[in-house]
């Protein structure tokens, strides 16, 4: 009788999703700390968030 096991985590967890939003939330924190809120560094925030709320997203989605 074969017996399979089913290893797969409830989670989407991998190294690279790790680094992923480690970078994004770095990207995100940084338009903070350098303290200029021009067009330009509004664009950037929205782009780190987006990225950062994919992240988010990706970790709980289901394979």
């Amino acid at each position: 009788m074969l017996i399979r096991m089913d290893n797969k985590s409830k989670y989407n967890f991998s190294s690279i999703w790790l680094f992923q939003l480690i970078a994004s939330t770095s990207w995100m924190i940084s338009v903070f700390l350098y303290g200029t809120f021009s067009s330009g560094d509004l664009f950037q925030l929205i782009a780190s968030s987006a990225w950062t709320v994919a992240n988010i997203i990706n970790f709980f989605k289901r394979d």
